[in-house]
């Protein structure tokens, strides 16, 4: 799939496993105040969570600036009019990083164990195809259960635990998750990384 070919395949229909049938189309500066309302709406321990506070409108406007400069492309799953998932592949503009996305996924609680993220993560790895990235990575807190188990059946691997390296909204340290990805399944890694 080239990028031309990503607005010749979405908008697409996706059927969850309860038979709810979802569009998947790329995100555009119009879903605004669909993702500041799907923010919003998410439990206080999904908050804890978020890379980036996507409450805030400021954050939002951030986003779409990096949609429309070329750094970030986003895909959003939508319920009639509301946003019930996402999912991104930010790039950053750094030469020597130009083959390497992160991406990061969520889903509506409404939404979730019905195989929304699972679609959300298939497609954004096609769309990184398209950009010709090389590697992918996903970053989480160690207690996310849900997503260390969701990332590992999709082919993500560890590749390192930072320990306290962020924080929660509540300002507890947490430790950080890199998983990371080959998209077409080649490493250039020898058995010890850390050898020069």
């Amino acid at each position: 799939m080239t990028i031309a070919a990503l607005a010749d395949r979405y908008p697409m229909r996706v059927v969850l496993s309860d038979g709810k049938s979802l569009e998947l189309r790329l995100m555009t500066a119009a879903d605004r105040e669909r993702v500041l309302a799907f923010a919003r709406a998410l439990p206080e321990d999904d908050l804890l969570f978020l890379r980036v506070d996507l409450t805030q409108p400021a954050v939002v406007d951030d986003w779409i600036r990096d949609l429309e400069a070329g750094l970030t492309t986003s895909l959003v799953a939508l319920s009639a009019d509301a946003l019930a998932g996402y999912a991104s592949v930010h790039r950053n503009a750094a030469r020597w990083t130009r083959r390497v996305g992160e991406i990061r996924v969520n889903a509506a609680p409404a939404f979730r164990s019905l195989g929304l993220g699972r679609n959300l993560t298939t497609q954004i790895v096609d769309v990184a195809r398209a950009l010709g990235l090389r590697k992918l990575s996903a970053h989480m807190t160690t207690d996310q259960h849900g997503a260390r188990s969701a990332f590992k059946r999709l082919g993500f691997t560890p590749e390192a635990v930072l320990a306290d390296y962020v924080e929660d909204r509540s300002g507890a340290p947490r430790d950080l998750l890199i998983m990371s990805y080959d998209v077409d399944g080649l490493t250039d890694r020898v058995d010890d990384p850390l050898r020069v």
